[in-house]
This record gives structure tokens, sequence and C-alpha cells, in this order.
């Protein structure tokens, strides 16, 4: 089987059930979901598969869901029978609450950083948010465009930046707080007073 085709030397591509140029919104949002997967990846490369064990679980998860959101992403059929469900997002909130749990405390911004793999999460939190505007921009043009997908993205920004933490506090790398961001985060302890 050869690796390429051919078919899209002059500007086009294939969607499920349809054909589009290279550039349309559909490909932009799927294609991103994609890029995402393979930060993803790498990430997965960067962790230590003892200490990091329960987020190489939910990692590996979360490809198998962006690829199915990228399907979902591309299906123009006038029948679609879309693959990514609600659960994954319960499945997020789920962890992301877990994970909270065991982050250390957050009151400032903090930058990007520490860990090759909180680096990494961090990056792939961003392409998400890119992947999420994209996926809105789609909605606004196009009426077949699944819901959940972006729902499903605006967790998993917030699940990459808890894990992004987590990937530093599990190896004893603090936050780096941003220098000059006043405290825009309350713990749990002053919540309580």
């Amino acid at each position: 089987m050869k690796i390429y085709t051919k078919t899209g030397d002059k500007g086009k591509t294939s969607l499920i059930g349809g054909r589009v140029d290279k550039d349309h919104l559909r490909v932009e949002a799927y294609g991103t979901l994609d890029e995402l997967n393979s930060f993803v990846g790498k990430a997965m490369t960067e962790l230590d598969k003892e200490v990091f064990a329960d987020l190489l679980v939910d990692l590996e998860a979360i490809q198998n869901e962006l690829f199915d959101g990228g399907g979902d992403l591309a299906n123009v059929m006038k029948e679609r029978h879309y693959k990514l469900s609600e659960e994954p997002i319960d499945v997020l909130e789920q962890r992301i609450d877990k994970l909270m749990e065991e982050a250390p405390p957050l009151e400032k911004f903090i930058l990007p950083g520490g860990s090759p793999a909180a680096a990494t999460l961090h990056i792939a939190r961003t392409i998400t948010r890119r992947a999420e505007r994209q996926t809105v921009t789609l909605m606004k043009e196009e009426e077949d465009v699944s819901p959940i997908v972006g729902r499903y993205l605006n967790r998993l920004s917030d699940y990459f930046f808890v894990a992004a933490r987590i990937a530093n506090s599990r190896v004893n790398i603090p936050d780096n707080e941003y220098v000059r961001s006043a405290k825009v985060f309350r713990t749990d302890e002053k919540k309580k007073k």
C-alpha cells in the first residue's frame, strides 16, 4: 500500500462524506486535534511509568477520544453517528477533581514550564484552547457540528492545566508563579473562613 495518493495535490482533501479545500474550517479544527494528539503522545514519553501510571492511563484514553472527536468534526454525511459521547467529559471532571485534591495550593497565575512533561502538557493545554476556538467558529458557520466536541475540549484544557501541575509536583518541582500576578485564586482554607 502506498502512503501517498496524490488526490490532495490540488489543495482538496477528503472528509467523511465529501471533499473540501485543505484550509476549510473543518480541516483546521480536526487538524488541530491531530496536532494536539501528537503533543499528548510526546508528554506520555516524558512521564515516568511508575510515578505517573494514572496520568498515562488518562492520556491514552484522551488520545483515543481526540481521534473520535477529529472523526466527528470530519463527518459531513447526512446521517451522522458521532463517536465522542458525554461520558469522557464526566470522566475528565472526576479526574480533575481527584488531581486537584493532590495539587499544591494555588493563589497566583503560573507560567508554563517546570519538568519537560509539565511543559508539554501546558503546550497541549494551549493547543486545546485553539482547537476549541476553531470548533466554535465552525459551529457558527455550519449547523451540523457535534456540540460534544466543544464541551469536551473545554474540559480537556482544564485537565491539562491540572495534569501539568501534578507532573511538576510529583517530581518536587514547584510551579513558577507569574511575578506580577495578584492573588487570583483562593485556597480551600481561605474559602472556608
